[in-house]
């Protein structure tokens, strides 16, 4: 009985100094120098996380987009309902598909390179060849990353969302021939921008706070061998959507408890 509740404290104790860790982590993270030259490696990461990550969305919101309509479409019509397909892709899109697909994406692509970068350089030393010469790797490395997921998530979730909405217009008017008005008025008049729009790209933007801080912190604590980054890179991948997933609920309950 002992043991058991040592090792029940052990890991209580191991729990709490592994979150303190992350807070700490996260302090020296959320540094932003106002420069420059700052501004060119803030651009650079913009570069590697929203523009090479288009592909993959824009692609992504397209299939989404088509594959909702022709569900909805169908699913109204058992109603004589079909003309409000506009309001059923507008509403899930925006509301929920949008932000957390885009986070997935994001988190599966952006979060896992973040992880495999920060291990190579841990493992190569140059991490510490930085720390050697006195320059402040939190500063040059990770804050630009952590600001550059911020900026490019609601970036790709706009671009997502507005792809996936042509999509559902190919397939709901120019495929199953609804009514072109009829469709972008119902989706006009059922979407509010403050709490649906906005909303969405609100976020967009927590779950790009918690999938940079997930995966810049997993690969700056990694074991610097090839084992190590990738148990770190899968940690990464598996945490953050398990994060997006359970942030979902608990934002989406808030909204519609008029938060």
């Amino acid at each position: 009985m002992t043991n058991l509740f040592s090792s029940i404290g052990n890991k209580v104790n191991n729990g709490l100094a592994s979150i303190g860790k992350a807070q700490r982590f996260l302090l020296g993270v959320l540094r932003l120098k106002l420069s420059l030259k700052y501004l060119g490696w803030l651009n650079v990461e913009i570069y590697k996380l929203g523009v090479l990550s288009l592909p993959i969305i824009l692609l992504a919101g397209l299939f989404i987009g088509m594959v909702v309509s022709l569900q909805g479409y169908n699913t109204l019509d058992k109603f004589g309902s079909t003309s409000e397909l506009g309001q059923l892709l507008a509403l899930s899109i925006f509301r929920e598909l949008g932000p957390v697909i885009t986070a997935l994406l994001f988190a599966g692509r952006a979060g896992s390179s973040l992880t495999a970068e920060l291990g190579l350089m841990q493992s190569t030393e140059q991490i510490s060849s930085m720390q050697m010469m006195g320059i402040d790797p939190k500063l040059r490395i990770l804050s630009p990353r952590f600001f550059a997921s911020l900026i490019v998530m609601p970036l790709l979730t706009t671009l997502f969302c507005s792809v996936a909405v042509i999509g559902g217009y190919l397939v709901g008017c120019v495929w199953l021939g609804l009514d072109d008005g009829i469709f972008w008025s119902n989706m006009r008049y059922a979407v509010s921008f403050e709490n649906d729009v906005l909303g969405g790209l609100l976020k967009s933007f927590i779950f790009g706070f918690f999938i940079s801080w997930i995966a810049l912190l997993q690969g700056f604590f990694t074991k610097p061998c090839a084992s190590g980054i990738a148990y770190s890179t899968t940690k990464t991948v598996v945490y953050a959507s398990l994060l997006v997933l359970l942030l979902d609920f608990v934002l989406t309950t808030l909204m519609i408890g008029g938060w």
